[in-house]
């Protein structure tokens, strides 16, 4: 069984009989807390996929397996970072014996920070090599493609929307929008583009849309659902956002496509959920057998068929017909070994372009 526990005290009253009372409570606290947690769990988890999609999989698990999960969410807005920071905040006595991850850039980093345990799981057989380490200390799976949301009210013909350089095409100028390449899958896009297109021309685009976004030509939100609500709700006509966030306006019903650009060049970006048992962790064997679950072709499945709509990185696992296999679209080769080393670099010049 998930445990998640909060305890929030309140205050007392200082006078009279209460502070004699109070000093009592205090000190039976520690035999509360001891006894709310004297069962271990088999299994500490920090997951940074939404609780509402990864709860059922490790119900599942917990449930095929007979082991306990601990699992932690964090749910500020900039969960990922929060997660990953308090990994390296316990790496020399880490808590933590598996990290799932939503996305790949900071699972990378971790790697090369050498708080991550090599661990060439059986479940990964299938799972191409662009998605996992040489040294298996990640393994990507279930991934969200970077594609064009286009809401079709507003844009008569999406096919023509190719490249994505057309967001800078002054003929949208006013109807176009991405989030800021701070935070999230934008940042490991933002940064994946130097590695494919090369110093130069990454960043003359990056340029371009700083440029457009000051002229008034280009919307930058706080985030892909919130540029995705946008589109949907008719305020711009197309910009840059998840398969994910893309699924929830497709399933509301409002009028949109997807548009994978760049299939006549350098392919559209995918970034995978990323899983990894962290360096010292406390309970080994049951983190490889959580690691074994995860990456198994039947969580591929489920995360295809649920409301996120996560593309499996094999080719073999079903998926339904509105969620785009490999097969039907051409990947960007990305370096995420590359994407990971760069990105705390990368990350503090973007926000020089994009926080002035």
């Amino acid at each position: 069984m998930i445990r998640l526990q909060t305890f929030k005290a309140k205050p007392q009253p200082t006078s009279g009989r209460w502070p004699k009372l109070l000093a009592c409570f205090l000190s039976s606290l520690p035999l509360l807390f001891a006894a709310c947690s004297s069962e271990e769990p088999d299994v500490v988890l920090y997951c940074a996929l939404d609780q509402v999609h990864a709860e059922p999989l490790i119900r599942r698990f917990e449930s095929e397996t007979g082991l306990t999960v601990r699992a932690e969410f964090d749910v500020e807005a900039n969960k990922t970072v929060g997660l990953v920071n308090r990994l390296r905040a316990e790496a020399d006595r880490t808590r933590c014996d598996v990290f799932w991850n939503n996305e790949i850039a900071h699972t990378v980093a971790l790697a090369e920070e050498g708080l991550l345990e090599s661990y060439d799981s059986k479940s990964a057989a299938g799972i191409p090599a662009q998605f996992r380490d040489a040294e298996r200390r990640w393994t990507g799976f279930a991934a969200r493609g970077r594609i064009f949301i286009v809401n079709t009210d507003l844009v008569e013909d999406p096919s023509e929307l190719q490249s994505m350089w057309d967001i800078v095409d002054p003929k949208w100028a006013g109807k176009v929008g991405m989030a800021r390449p701070l935070t999230g899958t934008t940042l490991t896009h933002a940064t994946a583009l130097f590695s494919v297109l090369g110093e130069a021309e990454a960043i003359r685009y990056l340029d371009e849309v700083r440029t457009a976004n000051r002229e008034g030509r280009l919307a930058l939100t706080s985030g892909n659902a919130t540029l995705m609500r946008q589109v949907r709700d008719g305020g711009l006509a197309f910009g840059w956002t998840d398969t994910d966030d893309f699924n929830v306006a497709l399933e509301a019903g409002a009028p949109v496509v997807a548009i994978y650009p760049d299939q006549e060049g350098v392919g559209t970006m995918v970034i995978p959920n990323t899983v990894a048992i962290l360096k010292g962790a406390p309970h080994l064997s049951a983190a490889k057998r959580l690691v074994d679950f995860i990456l198994s072709p039947a969580v591929e499945e489920q995360l295809a068929a649920g409301r996120s709509a996560q593309i499996p990185v094999r080719d073999s696992v079903a998926r339904p017909e509105h969620v785009q296999g490999f097969d039907r679209f051409q990947v960007m080769k990305v370096d995420f070994a590359q994407v990971g080393r760069e990105m705390a670099e990368r990350h503090q010049s973007f926000k020089e372009m994009f926080l002035d």
